[in-house]
């Protein structure tokens, strides 16, 4: 299958999310990291679009979202400026770098609320979005969910996505199936998308 339409979104990647040190932390995230890095690989080999949407914080919390507030305050402030580096924003080492990646900042959720990726994406002719990152039922469910309304057909990659449990991840994956988006593991997605 062709990837040439396609472009991967790594959603919220960073070590306020992974590390076990955070109040934000979910297990099952630091698990995803090779098999994120190998797609992430591929993509880029593969001419694929790369897009790193991810979260940062005000340092006064104010774009902190309500239901996160307290957690964000007592744990050292994750994801903001001037926190701990262990609880930070950065992406994992093993993602490296390239000029050709996008780099965009979320308010909330989804990857599409109050940002420039549909905008972007439809100038670069994309009509599928291939979703990794964390956490499935929270920031991959909704930009799924978005991305179907904006028209994009959607694949979510399962074992570069996690949960706080097994349980839910494997019910938000049914549930996202279940509305239209393709599932797929790693290697399905490398050996099917060049």
């Amino acid at each position: 299958m062709q990837g040439k339409d396609s472009a991967l979104i790594v959603i919220d990647m960073q070590r306020g999310f992974i590390s076990s040190l955070s109040p934000l932390y979910i297990e099952g995230a630091a698990v995803t990291v090779p098999a994120c890095a190998s797609v992430i690989e591929h993509c880029r080999n593969n001419g694929i679009p790369v897009f790193f949407v991810t979260r940062v914080y005000s340092a006064d919390g104010s774009d902190v979202e309500h239901t996160r507030r307290e957690a964000w305050l007592k744990g050292g402030k994750p994801l903001s400026p001037g926190c701990a580096e262990e609880i930070s924003a950065a992406m994992p080492e093993e993602f490296g770098s390239d000029p050709r990646d996008y780099h965009i900042i979320k308010p909330r959720y989804s990857a599409f609320f109050a940002t420039s990726l549909d905008l972007v994406l439809r100038r670069l002719g994309v009509n599928r979005v291939i979703l990794a990152g964390t956490t499935t039922p929270n920031c991959i469910r909704t930009t799924c969910y978005d991305a179907i309304c904006l028209d994009y057909d959607v694949t979510v990659l399962s074992d570069c996505t996690s949960s706080k449990t097994p349980e839910i991840q494997e019910s938000n994956l049914r549930d996202m199936a279940n509305v239209g988006a393709e599932i797929l593991d790693s290697n399905a997605f490398i050996t099917s998308y060049r």
